[in-house]
């Protein structure tokens, strides 16, 4: 839904592109990988205290920040006129670095996610959607943004963190589902209902929606 959004957003960040002359647009990519990083190592240290909400609360800053400089890149090279080859790929390499250090992040808090391995296995059904879009484009089609895309997956995932830091400063851990028939594998083996799980969950489901959808929309393109 949100991927629909972007010729929106690209208009709105227009005053700031303009603001930039000359700057290097790989800075910004770089710097937004960098605030990412941070955002990581906060989100896998929160714990149930205000501490971790705090911790919890700048990362979402961080990671807010990071996507208006993902943004920004791209924008900016398109109006210096140098948007190429390499622009783009580092574009996208560093986006697929986001998205999976920061499910693997959440994977390692152990107060909150009781199986760390679902951190890993939400990153890799979140890659298989993200590779469907680019498989698209290597057998001459356009990209594909079908499915739960990452502006969808992001938006969410920031609403969750929202969630997770309002737990933290309550010092709640969220529900025990537990004993709820096939809950706990739905939610990849926790056994909490709670911010950073429901993150993990919608990623890992999100990627396999993703994966499909992108695969069939592809594969009627290219026999129809």
């Amino acid at each position: 839904m949100f991927e629909r959004m972007r010729e929106t957003w690209t208009k709105a960040i227009e005053p700031l592109v303009l603001k930039m002359g000359s700057l290097d647009p790989s800075v910004l990519t770089w710097t937004s990988l960098i605030l990412a990083l941070g955002a990581f190592w906060l989100i896998s240290g929160a714990t149930l205290d205000n501490n971790g909400a705090i911790m919890i609360g700048v990362s979402v800053l961080l990671i807010l920040l990071a996507g208006v400089l993902d943004a920004l890149d791209g924008a900016l090279a398109r109006h210096q006129g140098v948007a190429g080859p390499y622009g783009d790929f580092l574009d996208h390499t560093i986006d697929r670095v986001v998205d999976v250090g920061l499910l693997i992040a959440i994977g390692m808090n152990a107060t909150f996610v009781s199986d760390p391995g679902s951190g890993a296995v939400a990153a890799v059904l979140t890659l298989f959607g993200s590779y469907m879009g680019t498989q698209a484009q290597s057998v001459g089609l356009t990209r594909i943004y079908d499915g739960f895309g990452r502006a969808d997956r992001m938006v969410l995932t920031v609403a969750c963190l929202v969630t997770a830091s309002w737990q933290a400063y309550s010092g709640g851990v969220g529900i025990d589902i537990s004993d709820i028939g096939y809950a706990s594998w739905i939610m990849l083996g926790n056994s909490n209902l709670n911010g950073m799980t429901v993150t993990l969950a919608i990623s890992a489901w999100g990627g396999v929606y993703t994966f499909l959808s992108r695969f069939v929309s592809t594969r009627n393109q290219l026999l129809g």
